[in-house]
């Protein structure tokens, strides 16, 4: 995955505060889990997934199946472009914590990355209810769209996405992003490279 579309997942996660109310049902993480955990995300901030991913082993063995670990543990391992992996992680981030976008939108693009384009769609369709003011689940389903050749529908999507989350970064990402190269003609691109 590209570090454009690494600094669109942050929008992808649940912040705190979005949690609150559901939190009670996952157990606490405590120190000095917490701050492996902070550690690892300190690590995928700097892309490094290899230390991330060692901070991450240090947790202990019952609190390794947190949410918030397997979100963390789920970007290390795309990030090292282990899919398959990552492809586990996510669903099992949508099974413990279904009201998260991360694992859903994880779920896709693991599939995606895996030649599953289709199936990368129906996942994100599927859920879209759930997460109605999400940009980057609907910037995902320009992507998908665009390349199962839908591009007119793609251009819908990339328009929803751009009214429901920042269209200037959103519009900076969709001028180079591969997966949208079909619809750049429509958006003023000259070339194949993007700008």
């Amino acid at each position: 995955m590209k570090n454009g579309r690494n600094r669109l997942i942050s929008k992808v996660q649940t912040p705190p505060a979005e949690l609150a109310p559901a939190a009670s049902q996952y157990p606490i993480l405590v120190p000095p889990d917490t701050h492996y955990l902070a550690a690892a995300q300190g690590w995928i901030g700097l892309e490094n997934w290899r230390e991330a991913a060692l901070e991450l082993e240090q947790i202990t063995l019952e609190m390794r199946s947190h949410p918030d670990v397997l979100e963390v543990r789920c970007h290390a391992s795309t990030m090292g472009g282990q899919w398959a992996e990552a492809l586990v992680i996510s669903r099992s981030i949508t099974t413990l914590a279904p009201e998260r976008p991360f694992g859903w939108f994880y779920t896709a693009e693991c599939l995606k990355q895996l030649g599953h384009a289709r199936e990368a769609y129906e996942t994100l369709f599927t859920v879209l209810h759930k997460f109605p003011g999400n940009p980057v689940i609907r910037y995902s389903m320009a992507c998908f769209a665009c390349r199962l050749g839908r591009i007119s529908e793609a251009t819908v999507w990339l328009r929803k996405a751009f009214e429901s989350g920042n269209a200037h970064q959103l519009m900076g990402e969709a001028l180079t992003d591969p997966d949208l190269e079909p619809m750049w003609s429509k958006m003023g691109v000259v070339g194949s490279k993007g700008p």
